[in-house]
């Protein structure tokens, strides 16, 4: 009896350990359009969405990356809000703002909208963002747990922009780490 448990526990440790080994390989995981978002040289209108994806390997089973795509009325690109914490390893600040794919997939994994506005008025809604990430203050530091990470800065700007109307999921860890 006592072999047949050792054995039950032997198999189930080894099933749940390569459960943590999905065989992806960062590097070339995808990094393409999901074709979310609207194609900006046929959308005219102001676009603002914020974008979740499952983190990377086993932490994509509990947690979500976070980040914020914006595109002015009439203009043909996309501006990304984001923290990346691998950019600290580079001596690089971890907050970007950029002109990038709006709805990238995440290191292979699909993102999903968590929060959109479309429309007359979103214009002044994005240099609210603009404005609020700009004074994001740990421009330079990421810590996975408790934080700042990529969900302190999407919280961030939701606390100083209420008007995007946005909470953030229970996965989004490090959210609280923005409270006021």
């Amino acid at each position: 009896m006592d072999l047949l448990r050792s054995f039950a526990i032997v198999v189930l440790t080894g099933s749940m350990l390569s459960g943590c080994f999905s065989g992806k390989d960062w590097r070339t995981a995808s990094r393409e359009s999901a074709g979310i978002a609207p194609d900006p040289s046929l959308t005219r209108e102001a676009v603002l969405q914020v974008y979740g994806a499952d983190a990377w390997g086993w932490r994509g089973w509990f947690a979500i990356h976070t980040w914020i795509a914006a595109k002015r009325t009439g203009e043909s690109e996309y501006t990304v809000y984001d923290v990346v914490g691998w950019r600290e390893y580079r001596g690089l600040p971890v907050m970007r703002i950029a002109r990038d794919v709006p709805d990238r997939y995440w290191f292979g994994e699909k993102p999903r909208i968590l929060r959109e506005h479309r429309g007359p008025g979103v214009d002044d809604l994005i240099d609210a963002v603009d404005e609020a990430a700009r004074a994001y203050p740990w421009k330079t530091i990421y810590k996975v747990f408790p934080g700042p990470n990529s969900n302190t800065f999407t919280a961030w700007i939701a606390l100083r922009v209420p008007e995007l109307e946005l909470n953030l999921p229970l996965s989004a860890i490090g959210n609280g780490y923005a409270s006021p």
